[in-house]
């Protein structure tokens, strides 16, 4: 049995754009590569928070900083044989101020931490989030965003294939195979989980197979 992490955000936990629900077991992208890829021998692990980031806490909420959560998860779910990281998304709020670069060296934090603390060697695939969309930060839809959030949300993957290739893990831009809905610009709709779980399973695949490149 290969055991796989999923450590996300909202787009990870899988929130019902405009809502504050869950979408079911067999619609969030972490449970369609589950059953997916279960008869193959796989366990998928589903941990994502709305809220996380990389690095930065959140005044309103507490323990969403990643490079302090991760490494707790890495030993309560031991072992594991491979950890997916898609964060990012809410490092771009206003709050923040961080630019891409600044998000992507948090990424390189939480991958360090992780790593630092893990008891046994794990395959790495970071995962780029997808783009915020256009007016996100209207106040119909989420003010604790800007213009310049998806500016830095676009900027995003470049950044984080740096990171990637750096810390030998394999890399892919979520946002090459799904979009934010237009319910709120910012989380994705079903058909965006099932575009992102194909993906991520060829992605794991391919890996699997040795057929992929790194990056």
């Amino acid at each position: 049995m290969k055991r796989i992490l999923c450590f996300g955000d909202s787009n990870t936990w899988g929130l019902i754009p405009g809502t504050g629900k869950r979408f079911a077991d067999g619609v969030r992208w972490t449970s369609i590569i589950r059953n997916d890829l279960e008869q193959s021998g796989y366990e998928i692990i589903e941990e994502g928070l709305c809220g996380r980031t990389t690095i930065f806490e959140d005044p309103d909420r507490i323990g969403r900083a990643g490079d302090k959560l991760l490494p707790v998860f890495l030993e309560s779910h031991a072992p594991l044989d491979m950890v997916i990281i898609m964060l990012g998304t809410n490092d771009c709020k206003t709050r923040y101020g961080a630019s891409a670069s600044v998000i992507a060296r948090g990424l390189d934090q939480v991958i360090r931490k992780a790593r630092l603390n893990a008891s046994q060697h794990f395959d790495l695939l970071v995962v780029s989030p997808i783009h915020l969309g256009h007016g996100v930060g209207e106040a119909d839809f989420d003010p604790e965003f800007d213009e310049r959030s998806e500016v830095v949300s676009r900027n995003l993957a470049n950044e984080y294939r740096k990171v990637a290739l750096q810390n030998h893990a394999a890399f892919l831009n979520a946002a090459d195979f799904a979009s934010p809905s237009t319910t709120d610009r910012e989380h994705m709709d079903e058909a965006g989980h099932a575009a992102l779980a194909d993906a991520i399973y060829d992605k794991i695949t391919a890996l699997e197979k040795g057929l992929a490149n790194v990056i």
